[in-house]
């Protein structure tokens, strides 16, 4: 794991940079595909990056996302995925083998964390979900900062849809 003050300094420079490419775009897809893409690959430790969306009331389906296969589709009733969407709130999970209700999408997860991204109304869009092969493999710097891009996205994207208007 990188130090507290080089993990902070990444996510600043990472933020910029989503700043940058997101700044005119209009599809959530995207949006969603590009930060996954941006912070699967600045850090080492982040070994599946991507998004669950919300489909239905209380359904979760994967997608975009980095790294290996994830599980298609998660109740909100079920999972780290599930808990994050169903409270609102982020779950930091240091030993996924300790979490109860931890869906194994991949034998190898040994740590997680998950950030719902809801709208200004308080409606549920997605979460983003980052695993990590390695135990305790996120911190207090991660969440704040996960939580901040998952903020702005919302705020982008209020109804985790794209702005512009469908071809008819």
């Amino acid at each position: 794991m990188t130090p507290d003050n080089d993990r902070l300094a990444r996510y600043q420079e990472l933020r910029a940079r989503l700043e940058a490419l997101l700044a005119d775009e209009d599809d959530w897809i995207a949006a969603l595909a590009t930060i996954a893409c941006a912070l699967h690959h600045a850090f080492s430790t982040f070994h599946w990056t991507g998004f669950y969306r919300v489909v239905s009331p209380e359904l979760l389906v994967i997608g975009p996302y980095q790294g290996t296969h994830g599980c298609l589709r998660i109740p909100f009733s079920r999972g780290v995925c599930g808990a994050a969407a169903r409270t609102r709130s982020t779950q930091l999970v240091p030993d996924v083998t300790a979490f109860s209700d931890h869906i194994a999408c991949s034998s190898t997860t040994r740590s997680e964390i998950v950030v719902p991204v809801v709208s200004p109304s308080g409606a549920v869009l997605a979460v983003l979900d980052v695993d990590s092969d390695f135990p305790g493999a996120f911190d207090a710097t991660d969440q704040r900062e996960l939580e901040t891009i998952c903020k702005d996205l919302a705020r982008r994207f209020p109804k985790g849809e794209s702005t512009r208007s469908m071809l008819g």
